[in-house]
């Protein structure tokens, strides 16, 4: 009997995907554990394998497909002994999905005012009494979040359907929006304030001359990260504290470190960055500090037993924080490759969703990029995030005399309703004490 092959769900709030690539074609035979194909997240590429045995009978999906449900079909494979040109037809397997359907869209005020030359409708909307548009579910939210009357946009799709594609190239040509209403009357609250929250992208174009921008439609990273941290800034009331860490010691147990590091093939075990001794102090800090080591939610405090330190790296199109599990048990050489690990593979999106997702706090990191100091933005579940600055050299005085060190500014973001202010300022004094005194990092 043919066996469907389905959408996998990668995480568990994954509900749909692109299928990004088919490693195999119709014919051939695969056993369980074969990769199969490649499924892209908003943030990370995945492999799929084989769970049974037999072959290729049919690719039900076409590599490229964007916003694929989860269960949905996506191959049939032929048992072994089985006749694939039999399974291919669909015998045994389910009924492919249907296409969802738009409800009936009500009218616009503009159609309503002013009217308007006729617009030649997608074949499938005409087949619908010009009611219905035969749209992907994707095309029609994008469409939404665009201000796009679907109903007016053409489909290249199979039969007609309204694709990604047509509401992106009709985004981009300027088609597919509701005429404008005539007559007098108040002026829409988005054109009054165009940059105000929710404002529509009409009225913030009106703002610009036609033609001296380019539309570029947002891809499922860029939407999780607005999401995410739009709802983190108005869900999560942030504090910040700041101090200056002394990094003299600590660039000089790095150098020995290194130095002592054992070579194989010409090649170190490790190499520390001061990115790795700073995960390994803020994992020891909430240690020492273990009230702050906790997420907030409406019920309870959740108080964690280990220190999984979240850290940020920058990708093409966005933001990804790969976390050290239990850092606060780990050496510091295994941090530093460990560190390396994640971080190619993040720039590549080939994390796993539990690589990347939960935590306990988080590390930002823009000294390399000469930033001084900054505030960062709660990445929840978590409570903190530290935002490190560059080492600079600085004028400090000790024991009364002007001396040069190299100093760095550290900013403790806090979410108020898990970590008080008090408890904040005591997680940052424990996390400067390990920079400064970083010996007491390896004991």
């Amino acid at each position: 009997m043919p066996i469907n092959i389905t959408m996998p769900a990668l995480s568990p709030t994954m509900e749909e995907g692109n299928l990004a690539k088919w490693l195999v074609k119709e014919g051939d035979t695969v056993k369980s554990g074969d990769v199969i194909a490649e499924i892209e997240t908003d943030k990370a590429t995945m492999e799929v394998e084989a769970v049974d045995e037999g072959t290729i009978a049919k690719l039900v999906i076409p590599a490229g497909t964007e916003g694929v449900k989860v269960n949905a079909v996506i191959a049939i494979l032929a048992a072994e002994g089985e006749d694939a040109k039999a399974a291919a037809s669909g015998a045994g397997s389910a009924p492919a999905p249907k296409a969802e359907v738009a409800p009936a869209t009500a009218p616009t005020p503009a159609a309503s005012q002013t009217p308007a030359a006729p617009v030649a409708q997608p074949a499938a909307a005409q087949a619908l009494n010009g009611n219905r548009t035969f749209s992907s579910p994707l095309a029609r939210r994008l469409a939404k979040e665009a201000g796009l009357d679907i109903s007016i946009i053409s489909g290249s799709g199979p039969h007609g359907r309204v694709v990604k594609s047509d509401v992106e190239k009709a985004s981009a040509s300027g088609t597919g929006k509701p005429a404008p209403a005539t007559g007098a009357g108040p002026a829409p609250a988005a054109a009054a304030a165009p940059l105000a929250k929710g404002a529509s992208e009409e009225a913030v174009l009106k703002l610009f001359e036609p033609g001296s921008y380019e539309l570029v439609p947002h891809d499922g990273m860029r939407k999780t990260i607005a999401k995410r941290l739009t709802e983190s800034k108005q869900t999560i009331p942030h504090f910040y504290v700041s101090v200056d860490c002394e990094l003299d010691a600590l660039m000089a147990l790095r150098a020995q470190l290194n130095d002592a590091a054992p070579r194989k093939d010409d090649r170190a075990a490790y190499k520390l960055s001061v990115n790795d001794m700073i995960i390994k102090a803020m994992a020891l800090a909430l240690r020492d500090v273990p009230d702050a080591n906790a997420s907030w939610t409406d019920s309870n405090m959740v108080k964690h037993k280990h220190s999984d330190v979240g850290v940020a790296v920058s990708i093409p199109g966005g933001l990804i924080t790969p976390i050290i599990r239990k850092a606060e048990l780990k050496s510091l050489s295994a941090i530093s490759n460990e560190m390396k690990d994640l971080g190619k593979r993040a720039k590549e999106r080939k994390l796993k969703p539990e690589e990347y997702q939960g935590g306990t706090t988080s590390v930002s990191n823009m000294g390399m990029m000469g930033v001084s100091n900054f505030a960062a933005v709660i990445n929840p579940p978590h409570a903190t995030i530290l935002a490190v600055g560059a080492g600079q050299e600085r004028v400090i005085v000790k024991n009364k005399q002007m001396v040069i060190a190299q100093v760095m500014t550290v900013t403790l973001s806090t979410d108020h309703r898990a970590v008080d202010g008090a408890l904040g300022a005591e997680l940052l004094g424990a996390f400067k004490r390990y920079i400064e005194h970083p010996m007491a990092m390896l004991v």
